[in-house]
């Protein structure tokens, strides 16, 4: 048994991440051509984009803000007039800002993580999932996080914002579940991605002590997770949000 993604095209955002790299590799090596969306980093997505076609499939890198309505619909002519429609579509992307209490947390910070958890889920689905539904078969797949569920102090306009986006991918997975197409969830705890090894930060000791895992997951084993869910072997699983986190989250 193997993940066999040959013949499908896999549009990943949120892909020159520290996530979503890993993630876009690793559909590409199962099989998949592979669409790069990056709001700023070029460079690193035409070296994505070079590493990917070094694997043998078809590539796209494309420029979009994915919460601009006309620039997600940009994208998506440009993907299908090159590539075509997307089978598997990957959210990845998420907007960055610094964590407070939320009666410290300034309100624009809420609009910003309900326009980058919520409001690009939506633009992209609208724009993707019609295609699939047609086709009656498609993979909808959106990375969530612990926060949502653990809710700790500091995280409000995070963890609000992803828990409003797990209600949507819960009522899409209902609307698009008779054409046999699958809306899922990744939750990744605290990864350990490239940027760990290079700074040497794999290691925490105090957040490990409360994994029952003990220890923090990688990438790669978020990666993992979404290549599964954009297989065949979860032809019959939607509607889930899988924590991926050693066991920090138990649902």
């Amino acid at each position: 048994m193997e993940i066999n993604l040959k013949h499908k095209i896999a549009l990943v955002s949120g892909a020159t991440g520290q996530l979503g790299r890993v993630m876009a590799e690793t559909l590409a090596s199962c099989g998949a051509d592979v669409v790069i969306q990056y709001l700023q980093n070029k460079t690193k997505a035409e070296e994505l984009a070079q590493k990917i076609g070094a694997l043998g499939g078809r590539v796209l890198a494309v420029q979009a803000d994915i919460t601009d309505e006309k620039e997600v619909a940009a994208m998506k002519e440009k993907v299908v007039r090159e590539l075509g429609d997307p089978n598997i579509v990957v959210n990845c992307a998420v907007s960055q800002y610094k964590w407070t209490s939320i009666l410290k947390q300034d309100i624009g910070d809420f609009q910003d993580q309900f326009e980058s958890c919520v409001k690009q889920n939506v633009l992209m689905a609208k724009a993707f999932l019609p295609a699939m539904i047609a086709k009656k078969t498609g993979r909808f797949i959106g990375i969530n996080t612990e926060c949502s569920y653990l809710c700790n102090a500091d995280s409000g306009a995070y963890a609000s914002a992803k828990r409003g986006m797990d209600g949507l991918y819960r009522v899409l997975a209902k609307e698009v579940g008779p054409s046999g197409v699958t809306v899922n969830q990744v939750a990744p705890g605290w990864t350990v991605s490239d940027k760990d090894r290079q700074n040497h930060t794999e290691i925490a000791p105090e957040y490990a002590a409360k994994i029952p895992l003990a220890r923090r997951g990688t990438d790669q084993e978020i990666a993992n997770a979404v290549a599964f869910l954009a297989s065949d072997l979860a032809s019959f699983i939607t509607g889930v949000c899988i924590p991926v986190c050693g066991g920090a989250v138990m649902v």
